[in-house]
């Protein structure tokens, strides 16, 4: 990873970016609309925080016995914990889930709750990612294992040639990876960055020492050690609550960055990325299934990745509508607005550019 020298062409000749932040910002002056969260937010919290401790305190207590069902309970507590990390602790990590400050602070805590770090997830995803948006050796979230390649300017390994067969599967190991060793390489990393001070760095990692004993106290120790739970069903469904989880928030984020249309772009040979920051966004996004809100309400709207990258200090239960003025903006500046229908088309197009990458320049 590459020093954060990088920077946006400020003389960059256009106007879209004060025209799209006025036109949004009269929507919610107009209508008298909050731009953080409301009553759906806190139901949605409700409903995903249930759908991952509710499973558990049925097979930690033991009310349900059969091993089928009880591994069967493990899986929906991957979609509860995905939910978590998708409708909760994203927005407030964002500090967009509520004009309390307490509350995002609360919400954002809700990833340490499954195994994370909020600390260090919002100096990836906040500074660097929303930042530095598929630019490689910045953007960590597209640095993934060795093993896959997100963007055509990474290194190409003979492996790659067939990650479009085995992606789905490396998927799932992704909050493994979280939970066991990535937060500790990562704050080791981020502090030789600068992004992490060496005033608190200790700190830091023993908040996140503490954070994981306390997760795999609860989700292992005190079922298989103290409540005698079948440690080889515990540790398989454990598993594959992960496998679940991972699978769904790769997918998501995924979608959204690597696809065939998307753009990769380099700084110059003065650091200089020749755009600017709102224009970049729409180059390096895509929207996809727009048109379920189902789906919508469950991932965080997510699906409206554009509107999110836009203006992400604004709660994810208002993207939709302003997506439409997001549109016509871009639009009239012709500037590309992407957007991939059905979320199984989605997953088609980014196998392609899996494909794609995968092979040898």
């Amino acid at each position: 990873m590459r020093q954060t020298t990088v920077k946006f062409d400020k003389n960059f000749p256009s106007d879209f970016s004060k025209v799209l932040k006025k036109r949004v910002n009269d929507y919610f002056n107009k209508n008298n609309i909050d731009r953080f969260g409301n009553f759906n937010m806190f139901f949605k919290s409700f409903v995903m925080l249930s759908m991952f401790f509710g499973p558990f305190y049925l097979i930690a207590s033991s009310m349900v016995l059969n091993t089928w069902f009880v591994i069967g309970l493990w899986c929906l507590m991957g979609v509860g914990m995905a939910g978590i990390g998708l409708s909760i602790m994203h927005d407030g990590n964002h500090g967009a889930f509520s004009r309390n400050k307490i509350v995002n602070r609360a919400m954002g805590l809700t990833l340490n709750l499954i195994g994370g770090s909020a600390k260090l997830w919002k100096l990836q995803h906040n500074v660097l990612h929303h930042t530095f948006t598929n630019v490689e050796g910045l953007d960590e979230d597209i640095d993934g294992p060795r093993f896959l390649r997100f963007s055509p300017h990474s290194e190409h390994k003979p492996i790659h040639k067939y990650q479009h067969v085995f992606f789905i599967f490396a998927y799932g190991l992704m909050t493994f990876g979280w939970v066991m060793w990535k937060d500790y390489l990562q704050i080791f990393r981020f502090r030789k960055k600068g992004l992490v001070k060496e005033r608190e760095f200790k700190k830091e990692l023993l908040i996140i020492i503490f954070w994981k004993l306390f997760y795999f106290s609860y989700i292992l120790i005190v079922p298989i050690f103290i409540l005698k739970l079948p440690v080889l069903t515990t540790l398989i469904g454990w598993f594959l609550m992960h496998y679940v989880c991972s699978i769904i928030l790769s997918l998501i984020f995924q979608l959204a960055h690597v696809m065939p249309e998307i753009d990769f772009p380099e700084p110059n040979e003065n650091e200089i990325i020749e755009n600017n920051w709102e224009i970049h966004q729409l180059q390096t996004t895509a929207n996809f299934s727009q048109k379920s809100r189902l789906f919508s309400w469950y991932i965080g709207g997510l699906n409206y990745q554009i509107e999110h990258h836009l203006f992400s200090g604004i709660c994810h239960v208002h993207y939709r509508k302003i997506s439409k003025i997001v549109k016509e903006t871009a639009k009239e500046y012709n500037i590309p607005y992407y957007t991939n229908g059905s979320f199984f088309k989605a997953i088609g197009m980014h196998y392609r550019i899996l494909k794609k990458f995968g092979q040898a320049a």
